[in-house]
C-alpha cells in the first residue's frame, strides 16, 4: 500500500472550504484514498463527512494510503495540496 505522510498547511485544517477542495481534489485524481489521523480509523477521502468527523487542524499530521492503480502519483499530488494549503490540485508532471 501507498503512502504519505503530510503536516495540513491550511491554518484552519480541513474543514469547510479546505475541506470542499480536498474533496474535489480526491475526485480529480479517479484513485481511491483514505486519509487517517496517526493512530485513528482510516476514512474515506473523497467523502466531505468523513474529513469533517476527522477533526484534523493546521499543523496536524494525517497519513494518505490508497493500493489501487496510480496511486503514487495521486497520492504526490494530494500530498502537495494539503501540505502547502493550495486552492487547487498542483498539475500533473
Amino acid at each position: 500500500m501507498a503512502e504519505r505522510r503530510v503536516t495540513i498547511g491550511w491554518a484552519e485544517g480541513l474543514h469547510a472550504r479546505p475541506a470542499s477542495v480536498f474533496v474535489k481534489a480526491v475526485a480529480a485524481t479517479g484513485v481511491p484514498i483514505t486519509i487517517t489521523k496517526p493512530g485513528g480509523n482510516p476514512v474515506n477521502a473523497g467523502s466531505m463527512l468523513g474529513l469533517l468527523a476527522l477533526g484534523a487542524q493546521g499543523g496536524d499530521e494525517v497519513v494518505l494510503a490508497s493500493d489501487a492503480e496510480g496511486a503514487d502519483e495521486a497520492l504526490d499530488r494530494l500530498a502537495a495540496l494539503v501540505q502547502q494549503g493550495l486552492d487547487e490540485l498542483p498539475a500533473a508532471a
